[in-house]
């Protein structure tokens, strides 16, 4: 009230100069007949004298040092302050024991209504026991307070406990959750967040009954954040879980299967978590990645086994392509391994400037033969009967360069078996080499050997549908 009355004040005698000033404004302004008339009287509000402002000034310091002084009283450590209070500007003196202190009485002294500045004169006395005596018993009230919560520690513990070993034992239920997914990793995938939850659900419920609520959200925030660093740095590799989950789901191809994956070939051996395993044609263990499994191009050849094979013959340019068509047809229609109800064809493939290239195509079942050697056989089939027929097959041209000695220089021809006064070698005989087609088991072999030895777990599952 004693500020509000100090406003109000200082405010109607504003108001009454103003007043004053209109006043002897307009009587400048006046005519001389309008000066001789009665001047306008005006009421100025009575204001306080200096004295009442002076008494009600010093009943606010007053109030002021009794509410700073009770405040000290209350305040261990702050005892010894001594206020005062002078047309709102408040000096502090008296001893402490340390720099907070002093701190603290200042900041109290800012807070309270009226005060205007704060003046510190308060002496620090930074005495070995003044110091060391709050820092001794707030250790031991930290002490008697961990030793009182010791009991809710168990209890928090306990619960963390038991959550934790509920979601482990879940977690190692390993036929539970293979009966619910059939897939071996998506299996173990649920069955490690079924541990990952559990732990983090008895870690927040532990907290909460020790009230460290606060605790708890920054250990969460913290996590978070580590965990976006940590998926960035690890990107590659959980793109290669992903796949690795994708391709367990799609099935895109089972064990003993003969693919091209990109530019690798080679007969699959197992899926695992990391990498697709082939075996080469070659005999050689090859490990792919599956994130280029996933995102590469995968050709099949074991998904259909009936497959088709090609060569190309040339012959003369001046013989009739047509008939050597023909012939060459009608040579690979005697060949016992090729399919019946996919005929063998052909077609030309180009014309050159001494001979025109056909291309022959056949089909086979890969499950009865194989396709190197059937290959094989139909090109050595359709080049015999081409020659029997009297087609000349191309041959190589030379090119001949004398010096000046004219002596020849000239590179070795390899004689042909249709060359004038030249005899062939002799024909290949009909025995096993020549003519088998059957498919090589060596490989398959192999890859089974490997698949009985165990190791690492193959997500390749039989009872899925293959996309």
């Amino acid at each position: 009230m004693t500020r509000i009355s100090l406003g109000m004040k200082a405010l109607l005698a504003s108001l009454a100069a103003l007043m004053m000033g209109n006043g002897l404004f307009a009587q400048d302004e006046t005519s001389a007949d309008e000066a001789q008339s009665d001047p306008i009287e005006i009421t100025v509000p009575e204001i306080g004298s200096e004295e009442t402002i002076a008494e009600e000034r010093d009943q606010l310091d007053e109030l002021i040092t009794q509410r700073l002084r009770a405040i000290y009283d209350e305040i261990e450590g702050l005892e010894g302050v001594s206020v005062k209070a002078q047309s709102g500007v408040v000096t502090l003196s008296g001893e402490v024991a340390n720099s907070q202190a002093a701190e603290d009485a200042i900041a109290l002294a800012e807070r309270v209504d009226g005060v205007i500045l704060v003046r510190d004169s308060i002496e620090r006395l930074r005495d070995i026991e003044s110091n060391i005596s709050p820092a001794v018993e707030g250790l031991s009230d930290t002490v008697d307070a961990a030793i009182a919560g010791l009991p809710l520690l168990g209890v928090a513990f306990g619960v963390f406990f038991f959550i934790a070993l509920i979601g482990h034992l879940l977690a190692r239920w390993s036929s539970l959750w293979r009966t619910i997914l059939p897939n071996v990793f998506l299996a173990e995938l649920v069955s490690q967040a079924v541990r990952v939850i559990a732990f983090i659900a008895g870690l927040v419920v532990a907290l909460n009954l020790l009230g460290a609520n606060t605790l708890m959200g920054t250990i969460l925030g913290g996590a978070g954040v580590i965990g976006i660093a940590i998926g960035f740095a690890v990107r590659d590799t959980l793109e290669n879980y992903v796949a690795s989950i994708m391709l367990s789901l799609r099935q895109p191809f089972r064990s003993n299967d003969h693919v091209l994956i990109g530019d690798h070939e080679g007969v699959v051996i197992r899926l695992t978590s990391r990498a697709t395993i082939l075996m080469t044609m070659e005999g050689n263990h090859l490990r792919i990645p599956n994130a280029d499994v996933f995102k590469g191009v995968i050709l099949n050849y074991t998904r259909n086994p009936e497959r088709r094979f090609d060569f190309t013959l040339g012959v003369d340019a001046e013989d009739d392509p047509a008939s050597g068509m023909e012939t060459g047809v009608a040579a690979l229609k005697e060949l016992p391994f090729l399919l019946e109800d996919r005929p063998p064809f052909a077609a030309i493939e180009e014309v050159g400037d001494s001979s025109i290239i056909i291309r022959f195509h056949g089909w086979i079942d890969q499950t009865e033969a194989d396709f190197l050697k059937a290959r094989s056989l139909a090109i050595r089939a359709a080049k015999d009967a081409l020659e029997a027929d009297g087609f000349t097959l191309p041959e190589p041209i030379y090119r001949l360069r004398f010096d000046q000695s004219g002596v020849p220089v000239s590179k070795a021809q390899k004689p042909s078996v249709k060359d004038e006064g030249k005899t062939a070698g002799p024909a290949p005989t009909d025995g096993d080499i020549a003519t088998d087609v059957s498919p090589d088991e060596y490989i398959t072999q192999t890859v089974e050997k490997e698949r009985s030895q165990g190791g690492e777990d193959d997500l390749l599952d039989g009872s899925r549908p293959i996309e």
